[in-house]
């Protein structure tokens, strides 16, 4: 697989970098000439607001006394949201700057116009020209992949995925759910890595999760790392997958198989149908 190869049928569902920093309450006063710095590329704004709530555990017993209120003033948080006329979508914060694509077609691709490492650089240079930050308390890239299994069994998934599951001991055609992860150290980063297998009807079955982040990083230093990020990713990516699924994505999308076209056409009948019934008794008790 080339470096910068872009694939017809890319099996990314959505790609996602962030940068955080202390809170910084004179925001609101910054966004007016920050939204000016990045108009040309993201014209679409709106503001936001974010209400802050504590989250337990399920298994989590915890006392009312023992959960701590938001800091005071941060009860809610407004989120400056703006995007780019190609979906891409860059929010701020007080405490942090995330932008995330849906529509993902290359990291650094030169021959390509849609680079996420250029949406990356414009926002954070024009975000640095504002707010004079020495370092970052935290920056973090991270990849999700929806992928195919064509077929529910241990020798096609083995066939495609160079996967984590325990498969002789939880067979895939008996599996209705399985989940491996893992937070380690790669290259000197944190590294987080998820492999979720649910059996659906809808959509890709299976979810590979890459999520790469460091700590304490220089402002300076933020495209660097980020690159590094990248390349752990990608490294990764490679670690998961064979080369059937590289050749799959190599293809144009497929269409909609006619069966299911088909399907979907017969299950909008019966749904109008008996919107139909509905009506015509209605008329009658009438």
């Amino acid at each position: 697989m080339a470096k910068h190869e872009v694939f017809a049928n890319p099996t990314v569902e959505k790609v996602i970098f962030q940068i955080r920093f202390p809170n910084l309450f004179y925001m609101e006063q910054l966004i007016g000439e920050y939204q000016q710095r990045i108009i040309d590329r993201f014209p679409t704004s709106q503001m936001l607001i974010r209400r802050n709530f504590f989250m337990a555990s399920v298994n989590q017993a915890v006392e009312e006394e023992e959960i701590p209120p938001p800091p005071k003033g941060l009860e809610t948080q407004p989120i400056w949201n703006f995007i780019s006329e190609d979906g891409v979508q860059l929010n701020v914060l007080s405490d942090s700057l995330d932008i995330t694509s849906t529509v993902h077609k290359t990291y650094n691709n030169p021959s390509e116009s849609m680079r996420f490492r250029d949406s990356i650089e414009f926002a954070v240079d024009n975000f640095l020209h504002i707010v004079q930050l020495p370092k970052f308390t935290r920056l973090g890239l991270r990849y999700i992949d929806k992928c195919p299994v064509t077929k529910q069994d241990n020798k096609t998934y083995k066939a495609w995925y160079k996967t984590a599951f325990p498969l002789t001991r939880f067979p895939l055609s008996e599996s209705k759910e399985m989940l491996f992860q893992a937070r380690c150290r790669r290259e000197g980063y944190l590294f987080n890595y998820r492999e979720f297998f649910r059996e659906t009807e809808e959509g890709p079955p299976l979810t590979l999760d890459f999520d790469g982040y460091a700590q304490d990083v220089k402002a300076a230093d933020y495209l660097q790392v980020t690159d590094k990020l990248h390349d752990l990713i990608r490294a990764e990516y490679l670690a998961s997958v064979k080369a059937a699924l590289l050749d799959y994505m190599r293809k144009p999308k497929p269409k909609p198989k006619a069966k299911a076209k088909k399907k979907a056409k017969a299950k909008k009948k019966a749904k109008t149908k008996k919107k139909a019934t509905g009506k015509a008794k209605r008329q009658r008790r009438r």
